[in-house]
């Protein structure tokens, strides 16, 4: 029997309610406090860290954690726990990703014909999976040295720096997850959330200390923007769309339809997961639910387009500004969600290690991603720099709050250079995902793993840099026959 005051029917709805309020504290905070503005932070990780001071010191205090308590949690007729508000908050950074991840590939976005914009869209995709494995590379050495000193460790867990980083908080937890589940990483979900929240931080903080250090050498322009977005009509409702409000609400329409994707995602999964019934590789099959419901969402467009031609479907059923907001949506709770489920009891034994590879990667990553913008982006540097470094330790918003410091209006290419490349960065890094499944097993696998990266790292560059390489050796050939 259903008692509409039991906590059970309140939970969630509290736990969205924390997580929304603390975003708008944050908001609040940031618009009054000079520091907080100029650092760049997102309303969504200051939101979780807001979350998480207050549930340390309550926990601290009454020696509970906050989201253990019977109000936020999911109990049974006789008052056990049977869901933690901690786990409630995972299931929502879990989901939130893959919801992202389907509205950025159901929206249409504009073609790149021209050749140079191809190449400069490819070695975008190259470079984000090349930082991928440079993060991995760091992490591995630095758990590989360190397991030999900390037990609890795993030698695969550098790995969630490239996750963590590179990829974000729901990703740093689904493998982070698995790692702990699977192959007895204490704390690995813990873990692979604090690199993400230490990504976020050397994306905004790290990232305005290197635009003030640009400015003052007079090599950029810092741009006031007005944060209110003017939108045209053609942004919002474009033509032949089906209007705002019939017999059903447009923006249910773009709900139902990410909702219906994600459901078939959950049953391709379910069908994969049956077949790997007894195998380690079921949780990474659903690790992978944000690929499964990129490719998903891809696969509806393509039908949808087809529907189209074949006059069956007359109007255009997805609305990119909608869906762009339903996107940021889902990671700004996916982000605050990650940040507050971190417990940092849990992590009393990794701190340092935590701080060596925070540190190391952010200082590499702005080492690589700076060089290849000064290498292969030369017309735009500073505005592919500051994208590709704000995602690469972030997300992608945090590359976009970073460039729209120096570019506004979005009139470099940088911006959609962050959107087009996903598809290069998914092929080229599949394998690392694959990789990433495999390391945890062991000391050996780890070091396996290290070098295979290693390897694909040498190919990615030479990929990457294969004009000045080739153009070079082909200048040398010259000049020796001559």
């Amino acid at each position: 029997m259903i008692n509409f005051w039991d906590s059970n029917i309140w939970s969630l709805l509290i736990i969205i309610g924390v997580l929304f309020a603390s975003m708008i504290i944050a908001h609040a905070l940031k618009k009054n406090i000079p520091f907080l503005q100029k650092s760049l932070v997102p309303a969504s990780v200051l939101g979780g860290i807001l979350i998480l001071i207050f549930t340390s010191i309550y926990k601290l205090i009454t020696k509970q954690a906050f989201f253990d308590l019977a109000s936020l949690s999911v109990v049974d007729s006789q008052n056990n726990v049977v869901l933690t508000g901690n786990s409630i908050l995972e299931t929502i950074t879990y989901h939130c990703l893959a919801l992202g991840f389907i509205c950025m590939a159901l929206r249409s976005g504009k073609k790149e014909n021209s050749k140079k914009r191809t190449n400069e869209i490819f070695n975008t995709g190259i470079t984000t999976v090349s930082t991928y494995l440079i993060q991995a590379i760091i992490g591995l050495v630095v758990t590989i040295i360190a397991v030999n000193f900390i037990d609890k460790l795993n030698p695969a867990g550098g790995i969630l720096l490239a996750l963590g980083y590179g990829q974000g908080t729901g990703q740093a937890l689904n493998y982070g997850k698995i790692y702990q589940n699977s192959y007895g990483f204490d704390g690995g979900a813990n873990f692979g959330l604090a690199l993400a929240a230490l990504g976020f931080l050397s994306a905004s903080i790290g990232g305005v200390i290197y635009l003030n250090i640009l400015k003052r050498k007079g090599k950029i322009k810092v741009v006031s923007v007005d944060e209110t977005e003017e939108l045209s009509v053609e942004k919002i409702q474009n033509k032949n769309e089906i209007p705002l409000n019939n017999s059903i609400d447009k923006l249910t329409i773009q709900i139902a339809i990410v909702t219906i994707i994600y459901l078939i995602s959950y049953g391709l999964m379910q069908i994969l997961g049956k077949l790997l019934e007894g195998t380690n590789l079921k949780e990474t099959i659903f690790g992978f639910n944000f690929l499964i419901g990129t490719l998903v969402a891809i696969a509806f467009k393509g039908v949808l387009k087809l529907l189209k031609k074949a006059k069956i479907v007359k109007k255009e059923y997805i609305n990119d500004f909608m869906m762009n907001r339903i996107g940021g949506v889902a990671f700004d709770v996916m982000i605050v969600a990650g940040i507050a489920a971190i417990d940092l009891a849990v992590l009393k034994d990794y701190w340092h290690i935590l701080i060596i590879m925070g540190i190391l990667g952010a200082v590499i990553t702005f080492a690589y991603i700076r060089f290849v913008s000064k290498v292969l982006f030369k017309d735009y540097r500073y505005e592919q720099f500051f994208a590709m470094y704000g995602m690469l330790t972030g997300t992608a918003s945090t590359g976009i709050i970073l460039l729209r410091e120096i570019d506004p209006n979005f009139e470099t290419p940088a911006s959609n250079n962050l959107v087009y490349q996903n598809l290069p960065a998914i092929i080229f890094g599949f394998p690392i995902m694959l990789l990433a499944s495999f390391a945890p097993k062991g000391l050996k696998e780890s070091i396996i793993v290290l070098a295979i990266a290693t390897v694909l790292l040498i190919i990615l560059i030479f990929i990457l840099f294969r004009k000045q390489i080739f153009k070079k050796k082909a200048s040398q050939d010259t000049s020796s026959s001559s």
